[in-house]
């Protein structure tokens, strides 16, 4: 592997999370990880509706409650900036995910589905972790994906400050404070998400 500005975040990503199967040309100056056999191209992978099921039982992370999203600006496909603190006044569902990550793209369909579901009631705010910003819009409209909040971090500011591991997704209240995380692909539309995302009703 090649020296990066965030190896540790990288190799923890690798390890914990992401199968991370072809460098993607906008990562590859954070890091430029060499090809192993569990690793796939963001082509490659990514269903384009929800037939392949995300894995359903993870362990819930509540050690952060309590705890204001970080203030760090995003940006909408049109460029627009904003924050979570846009979403206070409702629960906020926030997925850090990329297009190069396939445990990320294979859950991608079931966030879909829950946005659809809980339009009005829940926002679930999809943030890429890409850097390279303008693939993301045309990557998730190839998927099929309709409702989420799709957001871009191109400056990755909150790989350091929230998670090392992608997925990761986080429910914060309608005060805008975390209630619980969650680290790994997930089916979001069944009985236990459900039940996970009441807590914040």
């Amino acid at each position: 592997m090649r020296v990066s500005l965030y190896p540790v975040i990288l190799a923890a990503l690798a390890v914990a999370g992401c199968d991370r199967q072809s460098s993607a040309p906008a990562q590859e100056n954070v890091a430029n990880a060499a090809q192993g056999p569990d690793e796939v191209s963001p082509d490659e992978v990514a269903p384009s509706n929800d037939t392949v099921p995300a894995a359903t039982a993870r362990e819930v992370d509540r050690s952060h409650k309590g705890e204001v999203a970080p203030a760090d600006f995003f940006a909408d496909l049109t460029g627009k900036t904003g924050s979570m603190a846009d979403f206070n006044g409702k629960p906020a569902l926030l997925n850090l995910w990329a297009t190069w990550c396939a445990p990320c793209v294979k859950e991608l369909p079931t966030l879909d589905a829950l946005a659809k579901r809980e339009a009005g009631k829940l926002t679930v705010v999809a943030l890429s972790q890409d850097m390279d910003a303008a693939k993301v819009g045309p990557f998730v409209q190839s998927k099929g994906l309709t409702t989420l909040d799709v957001r871009t971090d191109a400056k990755m500011a909150w790989i350091p400050k929230v998670t090392p591991t992608l997925p990761t997704t986080i429910l914060y209240g309608s005060d805008g404070r975390e209630i619980w995380r969650m680290v790994g692909d997930y089916d979001w539309t069944g009985a236990e998400a459900a039940k996970l995302l009441a807590e914040a009703k």
